[in-house]
């Protein structure tokens, strides 16, 4: 694979909203605890990327998404964000956050995939979108067509006489994986100035923004390391055309000539189960074992499943011992609040 010069994202329009690179650390506690858990009593060693300090309070990996998004709205002339998510959705929190920075309104379709599990008042992310001031929230069954659903929305607000630009769930577009591009490229400088080799790049894979965008900024820039999506709502079969066709739209975006191909997109499945953002046993041992080992907080619905894959990965030795493994905690701090007694429980009394 040839070096392509053509991944320069100087030529599109981008809000900067993290004025520093993420900081990238090596996690001893609890690569010793994990390697305690590993056959042999031997484990990878493990890294860690903090997306979760982006900017837009409290952090996460869509800010770098909306860098790009948002500029794309204000230079279309929009004065409202339209997006959706699921109720306690983190996307939905940050495009709140950039919408304000910004001086623009916001509206969210919320889309209850568990019946009856929106609640106005609950805490975390449904607590910050009336605190920072969304301006309407229409709630809609789960299986509803999302994107007829914010066109809706959006026909809504051009009837007010004002302008609304739609954002996919996730910020998961080709525009929007510009920002995972930056992220690629941001860790290579990171790792070269900082003389780490990494074997391996763990990353979630849920609407495929990032892991897609990961995947772009890989083989654009002729970055030789593996990544591994872990699933947090479906599993391989399911997930790999999705990443695949989201990291091809972004390098034609680019208008780099490279095929993206299967093997390029690894995606793991088994542990978001039994659903997207229900609670198991597995993500409750991850978020209290990196909590307990390194003051790091996980979320229940992304960060702690994907976590928890890792730590799977590196028992059953599909990781292996003192390889550089490298976690992008992709943020997610509010909707832990939204399952406190969850994470406290020792897991005995949920799905494995």
């Amino acid at each position: 694979m040839h070096y392509h010069a053509a991944m320069d994202l100087s030529r599109f329009p981008r809000r900067r909203y993290t004025p520093f690179a993420t900081p990238l650390e090596f996690l001893p506690n609890f690569s010793r605890a994990l390697a305690a858990s590993c056959p042999g009593g031997r484990g990878p060693r493990i890294w860690i990327k903090r997306d979760d300090m982006l900017g837009l309070f409290p952090g996460g990996n869509k800010t770098r998404k909306l860098e790009f998004l948002v500029a794309d709205a204000l230079a279309q002339g929009a004065d409202t964000l339209v997006t959706c998510g699921a109720p306690q959705s983190n996307h939905c929190r940050i495009t709140l956050a950039a919408a304000v920075k910004e001086g623009l309104k916001c509206r969210f379709v919320i889309e209850e995939r568990v019946p009856g599990s929106y609640d106005v008042d609950a805490s975390g992310n449904n607590f910050m979108f009336r605190l920072m001031g969304v301006e309407k929230i229409n709630v809609v069954p789960g299986g509803s067509n999302m994107a007829a659903e914010m066109q809706k929305m959006a026909d809504e607000v051009v009837r007010e006489g004002r302008k609304a630009y739609i954002i996919p769930g996730g910020g998961s577009n080709a525009i929007g994986g510009l920002g995972y591009v930056a992220c690629a490229q941001e860790l290579q400088q990171q790792l070269f100035e900082q003389g780490v080799a990494i074997d391996r790049v763990v990353v979630g894979s849920g609407s495929s923004g990032t892991h897609g965008g990961m995947v772009a900024g890989f083989l654009g820039n002729n970055i030789r390391i593996p990544i591994t999506g872990i699933g947090v709502s479906r599993d391989l079969a399911d997930q790999q055309p999705l990443v695949l066709k989201e990291a091809q739209a972004v390098l034609d975006l680019l208008g780099v000539a490279i095929k993206v191909k299967p093997e390029d997109v690894q995606c793991v499945g088994g542990y978001w189960q039994p659903k997207y953002s229900v609670p198991n046993a597995r993500m409750v041992e991850a978020v209290q074992m990196l909590a307990r080992t390194e003051g790091i907080p996980l979320d229940p619905v992304y960060t702690g499943k994907i976590m928890a894959g890792l730590i799977g990965m590196a028992r059953e030795g599909a990781l292996k011992p003192d390889e550089n493994v490298l976690f992008l905690h992709t943020g997610g701090l509010p909707s832990l609040h939204a399952y406190e007694s969850v994470v406290l429980g020792d897991g005995k009394d949920l799905p494995a």
